[in-house]
């Protein structure tokens, strides 16, 4: 099988973790390995990683590309469940966590996955090949969850206009692939501003693979069990591509960086909180020579938080 995908943010990712020769590290979304085999190049014979990925596709190629290394442990699994993951190997801490949260190239390019809106295929985006596809949510929700859909995870203009032109649509007809969901969306847009701004089907697309994967939900819910599990001195490393996901992680790693949260009008600390983490940079973009390189590292960014104290 092939599955081709450029990792981003390559290098910059692996100095953000800052590699412990003997330590535990976790790619909670390895897909192609490109990270992870990076991480392995910076570990010792007594260094471990543990690959995670919930796509099938990904894990043979996983196997194929390192599984045959004693220090790695191959899991398929969403990386929402890492603690339950590193509970079953026995492991309470690990020295570093990284999150690529993008859409594989493999997954954009197999057009039977059905992520993108070039290629006709049945509608599907399931990360995982399992659960319900994006045709079940297009051809089950009410307008108004659809409008919601649209307008909170693709930030879509005309979610409302959208939504209803789905909903008239199947009433005649079963909403069952890419290319037909792209042409509904196509007339839903006003003609003026179907000449700017991309593929008028772009956001409703990104919309209906956040929805199907439940993706925002498990970074949030998890980013916080990800800095639980790190030893004072390790670092998570998560790079995002939407400002939904980026959000969520740059909050999350602030809160754990707050310390005294006392009334400004109080002359000293009394609540005696600290930092129980630190920020090793602000955020990495892709270099120009990157996104020249590879179009779809343009959205991204890293970020890091490293953990410097346990829990008051």
């Amino acid at each position: 099988m092939e599955f081709s995908h450029t990792s981003v943010l390559l290098y910059e990712t692996i100095n953000a973790l800052s590699i412990k020769p003997d330590g535990i590290y976790v790619d909670c979304t390895c897909g192609g390995a490109g990270h992870s085999k990076e991480i392995l190049k910076n570990l010792s014979h007594k260094g471990k990683l543990i690959a995670i990925d919930q796509d099938p596709d990904a894990i043979s190629i996983i196997n194929e590309r390192i599984g045959g290394d004693g220090r790695v442990t191959v899991v398929r699994d969403n990386f929402s469940n890492l603690r339950k993951i590193l509970d079953s190997l026995g492991i309470d801490k690990v020295d570093g966590i990284l999150a690529d949260l993008g859409v594989s190239s493999h997954q954009l390019d197999t057009a039977e996955r059905g992520f993108s809106f070039h290629n006709e295929a049945p509608l599907d985006m399931r990360m995982s090949q399992q659960g319900m596809t994006a045709a079940d949510i297009v051809n089950t929700c009410s307008q108004k969850e659809l409008t919601k859909i649209f307008r909170d995870y693709g930030e879509e203009k005309f979610a409302g206009r959208i939504a209803a032109n789905i909903v008239a649509y199947r009433e005649k007809e079963e909403i069952k692939t890419t290319t037909a969901l792209a042409d509904i969306i196509k007339e839903a847009i006003p003609a003026a501003t179907r000449r700017t701004g991309g593929h008028p089907a772009r956001r409703v697309f990104q919309a209906l693979r956040i929805q199907t994967n439940h993706e925002l939900q498990c970074i949030s819910e998890t980013v916080g069990e990800m800095f639980d599990s790190l030893n004072v001195g390790g670092r998570v490393a998560i790079i995002t591509f939407h400002s939904l996901e980026d959000r969520i992680v740059k909050r999350a790693f602030a809160a754990f960086c707050k310390g005294c949260e006392c009334p400004p009008e109080y002359p000293v600390c009394v609540c005696g909180k600290t930092p129980e983490g630190y920020l090793p940079f602000k955020k990495v973009l892709p270099s120009e020579r990157e996104i020249e390189e590879n179009q779809r590292s343009r959205s991204a960014t890293l970020r890091c938080v490293e953990r410097i104290k346990e829990k008051d």
